[in-house]
């Protein structure tokens, strides 16, 4: 069986429609149209899809007006200061436990070390615990709590903190992180370059 190339790249204008659609499914529509727009527009925002071919290259030119390609994942940061505080990472439901959050992540955190942000934060659900086990996998470290942070439940966050991404350290582990991303992704019969 052929793997399966996934693309990361940043959200485009032509992609809201279904990126809205993304975060209905995965987060229960956090962000509106009109809310991804201003993260297109936010110089302080990097925010990244992940997606899947959607034809192969045996289709009929017929069908080149249908979309070449499936976005399956999404993540963003917003660089404040020297932090990376990352507001989204979703994978679509029939997607998940494949490896591609870890992509995900891994593609964030590495965009803000080359950007030269020295740590990394995020709040996630308290009852999340296959999130939180993905963090601590990246390094990240409990700081804290948020009472109630999730309004329409009244579920507490865990404040997550990651430092040292400015770091040799951090760097050196960037291709270790890739090697296991890439082979936990191959099992799943999917690769990425």
């Amino acid at each position: 069986m052929s793997l399966v190339q996934l693309q990361i790249k940043p959200l485009t204008v032509e992609q809201l429609p279904e990126i809205v659609e993304l975060d209905v499914n995965c987060l229960g529509g956090m962000w509106t149209m009109k809310g991804y727009q201003q993260e297109i527009d936010n110089p302080n925002s990097t925010l990244l899809v992940l997606t899947i071919p959607t034809k192969s290259a045996s289709t009929p030119p017929s069908l080149e007006d249908f979309p070449t390609e499936k976005i399956i994942g999404i993540g963003c940061y917003w660089a404040i200061l020297e932090e990376a505080h990352i507001t989204m990472l979703a994978v679509q439901p029939d997607y998940q436990s494949k490896g591609l959050g870890q992509l995900l992540l891994y593609n964030l955190l590495s965009d803000a070390a080359k950007k030269n942000l020295e740590r990394a934060t995020l709040e996630v659900r308290e009852s999340n615990f296959i999130a939180l086990s993905l963090y601590e996998k990246f390094g990240f470290k409990r700081a804290g709590i948020r009472k109630g942070y999730y309004q329409k439940t009244g579920e507490n966050a865990v404040i997550l903190w990651r430092s040292g991404l400015a770091t040799s350290d951090f760097m050196e582990c960037l291709p270790n992180w890739e090697e296991i991303i890439k082979n936990r992704l191959q099992e799943h019969h999917f690769t990425f370059s």
